[in-house]
């Protein structure tokens, strides 16, 4: 039997700007199969069908068919073991018991790898409708605005239903395979906290009590992590890159305090539900534009309120505030239709326009949908967005950024001009 925390099956790839998950062995249909009759009491002689899905960043999606149903397994890499699975679960059972949000039912699930299929999976209901982002250019700005007041009002009751600590939910003294039980933040399983060999740190994980505890114990993980890049670092290049990233963790840590308040000095911070990555691919609908599901939930964390000041990944975007005119772009060529395909087969048809048309398109429409979000989302409440949030929102910015070690340059721009009292904001920066 291996260890709980084993991280069998996983290894990370270290690029040049990004650290990725890889899958020393791949899931076995079989096995899936195996279990999902186990788990549903489906005999050798009934139909079980198992078929691949999809695949994420640390997932690989089955859809399994029997009788008259389908429903969908997750299969997981052990890239947190036992604390992502079991988060997803919890977050899940409490949307559904709490909030309005369209999400999966769990019918089972195993937060271990010792088991058939020899990785954690989970076993959920296979939602209707399709991602948004396929039909985001056909659809209508009725309908658009309709999917933006639904989102903003889904935030709402999550603004209405306060943690006491920062963290990813769990269950509260769980039953094996129980996904009624109560759940409360625990440790924190979002990307910052176990990407490459960050789960090796000594660092607090959670919960935390304030936002100060949260964004120290993440820049500790930094400070760490860089220390170790710099002494294996083979050339002269990456110690000045390791360095760099070092001095922007020790500048962010000691203005730290400066915006919120030291652990000895914090009240118990209170935390809501937030998705991170909000897209049009984790927003799914149905023929006539609802939502019909909101999916991909796993790490999803409860997360100071100041953090909300933000918008939904959907809606970020450089601001344009005149509409292009269409005739105004160029055809696209078949060399750029070659090119933006790239033999990705989620490619959307440009209509015989280039790219930056709808760049552009896309960009103008989401500043237009900010407003909607935003004017909802004050009328639901009135507290949004909290005072001095964005100088927190901005700071966070930039821990996440010194985190993927990436913009350096332009986090220190922004600190210069902070600590010398011009309060710009991130984006000016």
């Amino acid at each position: 039997m291996k260890p709980r925390n084993s991280q069998d099956g996983l290894e990370w790839e270290h690029g040049v700007f990004n650290t990725v998950p890889r899958w020393t062995r791949l899931p076995s249909i079989p096995a899936i199969e195996n279990v999902c009759r186990q788990q549903l009491n489906i005999s050798s002689d009934d139909l079980c069908r198992v078929s691949s899905y999809a695949s994420g960043a640390f997932n690989k999606l089955y859809r399994v068919d029997y009788a008259d149903k389908a429903l969908l397994m997750r299969v997981s890499l052990p890239v947190y073991p036992h604390y992502k699975t079991r988060g997803e679960v919890a977050t899940l059972s409490w949307l559904r018991h709490n909030t309005t949000a369209p999400v999966p039912e769990v019918v089972a699930f195993d937060d271990s790898n010792n088991n058939e299929i020899g990785f954690e999976w989970i076993l959920m209901e296979l939602m209707p409708g399709s991602p948004a982002y396929r039909k985001w250019r056909t659809m209508s700005m009725e309908q658009k605005v309709a999917i933006t007041n639904r989102i903003a009002e889904i935030q709402a009751e999550l603004f209405r239903s306060a943690f006491k600590n920062i963290g990813t939910l769990h269950m509260n003294a769980p039953k094996e395979n129980d996904v009624s039980t109560p759940a409360i933040p625990g440790q924190l399983t979002s990307h910052e906290f176990f990407i490459g060999n960050r789960l090796k740190y000594d660092v607090p994980r959670g919960p935390f009590s304030c936002s100060y505890a949260w964004l120290e114990s993440q820049l500790k993980i930094i400070m760490l992590e860089q220390t170790a890049a710099f002494e294996e670092a083979e050339d002269d290049d990456d110690k000045e890159d390791a360095e760099e990233i070092l001095e922007l963790g020790r500048r962010l840590l000691s203005f730290l305090p400066k915006v919120f308040p030291s652990t000895e000095e914090a009240d118990s911070e209170p935390a809501v539900l937030w998705h991170d990555d909000l897209n049009l691919h984790n927003i799914l609908i149905g023929q006539e534009g609802e939502i019909t599901a909101i999916v991909d939930w796993e790490s999803v964390s409860a997360l100071p309120m100041w953090v909300t000041t933000d918008v939904p990944k959907f809606l970020e975007s450089d601001i344009r505030l005149e509409e292009p005119r269409r005739d105004d772009y160029g055809n696209e060529t078949p060399e750029s239709a070659a090119s933006q395909n790239n033999g990705h087969s989620d490619q959307l048809d440009n209509e015989g326009k280039n790219q930056l048309y709808w760049i552009h398109r896309m960009e103008y429409e989401a500043t237009q949908l900010r407003e909607v979000y935003e004017t909802r989302l004050r009328q639901l409440w009135l507290d949004w967005p909290l005072q001095d949030s964005q100088i927190k929102v901005d700071f966070y910015t930039a821990v996440l950024q010194c985190s993927a070690g990436v913009s350096a340059k332009m986090a220190n721009r922004w600190l210069d001009r902070v600590e010398s009292g011009n309060m710009i904001r991130w984006a000016d920066a």
